[in-house]
């Protein structure tokens, strides 16, 4: 954690932060193709977020950086046979909708200004890099799931596991979680985990232990990550009443929304799966324009120009018990 408190600063001050978000989505897709480590991925954006705050980037070159961001990254923390290639890159379809020809003179320009930004050290911690460290005791037999003790210890981690991937990939959908440490971003998609999961208790004494944080420091960032939760959970509930509407009138029969959101089987059954899934799932040639329109296909990346500026603003009592169904475990 000595590494945190050499990280570059960040002010939040690039003209184009308003594209952020779509660069963020257009390193998540590519990423994902590629089937990049989590590390990878959050270094590359971690890298744009720093560079695009030092730099007044046109918008015609904020695409050949993201994707330099993207090679630096994954030349630092994968192996060199996961490196994308230059022709793969070229033949995806997400780069050739934006007329985008990449070169190797090109690439190799960019990441050598990239490097010299950062002095040649892209030793920069990310939540990415606690993860697995949070996650070593994150759940326990002892913890208690809605007050009944847990019957099966491995099903619980691996529900955590997919908690805490996904409460990290909404951390990349904002600039604002640039303000907190990594590793209290880290800790907080753990305990927004736990709780999302009725874990009870919600930080044990071990969590604390092990990350150096108490409940109150984590609160600040674990409400926004619930509250880009929640939203989720809303807006997949609401495609599928939609979804439904679509049915029942098809088949000449009629239902309103109210009566779809108390249809049972409409219950939103993954909620974790929503963001993560909608968001590194997507094919390669389903990424829009960043000043396109967007239409309502599921399919389709959201790349909103504006990024959750009112997370910040908005009142979320983060209370020890948190009241969102979850799919969990089986008694």
């Amino acid at each position: 954690m000595s590494k945190e408190l050499k990280l570059p600063s960040y002010k939040g001050q690039s003209p184009q932060l308003n594209l952020r978000r779509y660069y963020a989505d257009l390193i998540a897709v590519v990423s994902n193709h590629f089937r990049l480590c989590p590390a990878a991925r959050h270094l590359a954006v971690y890298l744009l977020d720093l560079f695009m705050d030092r730099y007044d980037v046109t918008e015609q070159q904020l695409a050949v950086v993201s994707l330099s961001c993207l090679l630096l990254a994954s030349k630092f923390e994968e192996r060199e046979d996961q490196v994308p290639k230059l022709e793969t890159l070229n033949s995806l379809g997400c780069i050739s909708s934006m007329n985008l020809i990449l070169t190797k003179q090109g690439l190799l320009h960019m990441e050598l200004l990239l490097l010299e930004t950062f002095q040649w050290n892209l030793y920069l911690p990310t939540a990415a890099h606690f993860i697995e460290y949070c996650l070593s005791i994150a759940i326990h037999e002892g913890d208690l799931h809605d007050g009944w003790p847990l019957t099966c210890l491995e099903k619980s981690k691996l529900y955590m596991a997919k908690y805490a991937d996904y409460f990290l990939e909404v951390s990349l959908q904002d600039h604002v979680f640039l303000c907190f440490a990594p590793s209290l971003l880290a800790a907080a998609c753990v305990a927004s985990s736990r709780l999302v999961l009725h874990l009870s208790p919600t930080w044990p004494p071990q969590l604390q232990r092990l990350t150096g944080y108490t409940w109150e420091n984590l609160v600040p960032c674990a409400e926004k990550l619930l509250i880009a939760h929640d939203s989720d959970v809303r807006e997949a509930n609401k495609q599928k009443c939609q979804q439904q509407q679509m049915v029942y009138h098809s088949s000449g029969q009629t239902a309103t929304v109210a009566q779809c959101l108390h249809r049972p089987s409409l219950q939103y059954p993954q909620q974790a799966s929503h963001r993560s899934a909608s968001y590194l799932s997507h094919s390669t040639t389903s990424l829009p324009a960043p000043n396109g329109p967007q239409h309502g296909s599921t399919q389709t990346i959201s790349a909103s120009l504006d990024p959750k500026s009112n997370l910040t603003n908005r009142a979320y009592q983060v209370s020890m018990h948190y009241t969102c169904a979850a799919p969990c475990f089986d008694r």
